[in-house]
């Protein structure tokens, strides 16, 4: 398999549907997977999934849980083991994502992604430019800036850059032979945490064309994570710092200074 197209997905019997049309629209010239896992939504979303899972036999994987993979606290690992479980559960060369509630536009952004790493075997990361739109009639705007850098780098990410909108990511599959990093389970910041371990790995291309619609709605986890949020903020900060040791503190400096942007954002001890 090529691509395993990775859909964590909870509530989003009002998205999923559009989310896999804009998935099974994608034209390649190679199979692609739909890898989906749903946690135990209390709304329609799994029958939805049911109808798509039967009318594209082969093509859809759902995992579809009766009971919430959790964890239930703290609220910034919610939809945590889900997650986790479903990364493990690809299958393809590469890994595609798209959370239940945001969808692509461009029918042709799989094989775009694919053709830039095939091309590119130093790079382990390919991403794009996402239409942001608001839930509550906010004036949507692009993700990434026309001055977003084609090629990024670990050192990027580790100066506190998040310029990669979770629907745009495909990666190289490497977790389908390797382990979560020991400090990935105690991070909140959960695509900061993949998106880390395979930066470690390679560089990070980005595609300046808008292929998908990133949605942020009131139930979204974004809310959640925020800088607002002082307990989120704090693990935000552990994190950093063991992932430095992780990094046998190659990074020192970089780390060093995001730490301490953080030590100002937090209450004295």
């Amino acid at each position: 398999m090529k691509v395993s197209v990775c859909v964590p997905t909870y509530n989003h019997e009002k998205y999923i549907a559009q989310m896999l049309e804009g998935a099974l629209s994608q034209q390649t010239n190679f199979p692609f997977e739909i890898v989906i896992g749903d946690d135990a939504s209390t709304d329609q979303t799994a029958e939805i999934i049911r109808q798509y899972e039967a009318a594209y036999p082969g093509r859809i994987r759902a995992f579809l849980h009766e009971v919430n993979q959790g964890p239930a606290e703290p609220r910034e690992f919610a939809g945590r083991n889900n997650v986790l479980g479903l990364i493990k559960a690809c299958c393809g060369q590469y890994v595609a994502m798209c959370e239940g509630d945001d969808y692509w536009t461009d029918p042709f952004k799989l094989q775009k992604q694919v053709d830039f790493l095939d091309s590119h075997p130093d790079f382990y990361i390919c991403h794009h430019n996402m239409l942001v739109i608001y839930e509550d009639g906010s004036p949507s705007h692009l993700f990434n800036a026309e001055d977003q850098k084609l090629t990024s780098s670990i050192a990027d990410i580790l100066a506190d850059k998040w310029f990669m909108a979770t629907a745009s990511w495909l990666y190289r599959n490497h977790f389908l032979d390797h382990d979560f990093a020991p400090w990935h389970a105690s991070a909140a910041a959960g695509d900061w945490a993949i998106m880390i371990q395979l930066a470690a790995q390679g560089g990070i291309g980005y595609i300046p064309e808008t292929m998908g619609v990133y949605r942020k709605h009131h139930a979204g986890l974004s809310n959640v994570h925020a800088q607002t949020n002082i307990g989120f903020v704090k693990n935000r900060k552990e994190m950093f710092e063991n992932v430095n040791k992780w990094l046998d503190y190659r990074y020192d400096t970089i780390i060093s200074e995001t730490v301490a942007r953080y030590d100002q954002i937090l209450p004295p001890a």
